[in-house]
């Protein structure tokens, strides 16, 4: 074979060789465009929380809470699922172990023993001698007269208790972004269920803050 033979053959296996560099360009540009579109402003965190809202994951906690208002909420979130035996009994085994965390307890609505016995097992015993409650009313009386009381339209933090008048109270889970607020709570369908309401708390009273 003649030198020039060679060298057109070596010319020809180049570009061979460099077509398929040119075909995988056009992919490269194509994976960083939706990054490039996220803004200069979208931060790693915020990604993260578009791509785990489309599966139902468990929204991220809002900032500002304590160590014992997060003890709650990870207590909580095992109790979920909870139910009474038989439906609307107000009781069960699991439920009569909530109902101790309250001194004098007996069977019947049981959202505030749940909140007591969450508040108690993560050390901060609501009552002033830690006895628990068992009347929402009692609850938010004792927060107001101790400084823990935090008035409705703030926004709550995780383990934050939320207050609806006398009738109801839960533990907040998590605050989004655009201020719905997930709660925890006894005794909401009978049994301890996930509820989300908007900025207001479905017009929650206010919140009592632990710890």
């Amino acid at each position: 074979m003649s030198v020039d033979a060679v060298i057109a053959r070596v010319a020809q296996l180049n570009s061979l060789f460099d077509a398929p560099k040119a075909a995988a360009a056009p992919a490269a540009t194509a994976v960083s465009t939706p990054l490039a579109g996220a803004g200069a402003n979208t931060s790693f965190a915020s990604l993260m929380g578009q791509a785990t809202g489309a599966t139902g994951a468990t929204p991220l906690p809002a900032s500002g809470g304590t160590p014992a208002g997060q003890a709650m909420v990870n207590l909580a979130r095992q109790e979920v699922g909870v139910a009474e035996q038989p439906p609307g009994s107000n009781d069960s085994p699991r439920i009569a172990q909530y109902r101790q965390a309250t001194a004098g307890s007996g069977v019947g609505p049981w959202c505030a023993y749940f909140c007591s016995w969450a508040a108690r097992e993560s050390g901060v015993p609501l009552g002033d001698a830690g006895h628990g409650f068992g009347a929402v009313s009692d609850v938010w009386s004792w927060a107001q007269r101790t400084g823990k009381s935090v008035p409705a339209g703030s926004t709550p933090a995780p383990g934050d208790l939320i207050v609806w008048g006398g009738r109801h109270i839960g533990i907040v889970e998590s605050v989004d972004a655009n201020g719905s607020i997930h709660t925890i709570e006894g005794n909401s369908s009978d049994k301890v269920s996930r509820r989300t309401y908007g900025p207001d708390g479905g017009g929650a009273t206010g919140y009592v803050r632990l710890g």
